[in-house]
């Protein structure tokens, strides 16, 4: 493990934790970014798959209302040149 993981990356045992899962987060902690992900991902998934499910089919949901409101005119389009120019004038960038 590296020797300072920082604030957000230290090992935080409490009562509820038993030595095995201490020991689980302590390896966790030790791996890339894109290995803590993936592991964070699917133990929050093991926790109640039913949840995703109905989470995915929201947004299924919402992606077909958004489909809609593009096919009948009902939503406002503005092209990428423009979202860009307007980002990078609040950031600054002006061009």
């Amino acid at each position: 493990m590296p020797a300072d993981l920082g604030p957000s990356k230290r090992l935080r045992y409490d009562k509820t934790m038993t030595q095995e899962a201490a020991e689980l987060l302590r390896k966790a902690l030790a791996l890339t970014d894109t290995e803590r992900a993936a592991l964070a991902g699917s133990l929050i998934e093991s926790l109640d798959p039913a949840l995703e499910e109905s989470a995915e089919a929201a947004w299924n949901q919402e992606i077909a209302r958004r489909i809609e409101d593009l096919d009948g005119g009902r939503a406002k389009v503005v092209p990428w040149e423009e979202i860009r120019s307007w980002i990078s004038d609040q950031l600054g960038h002006g061009r």
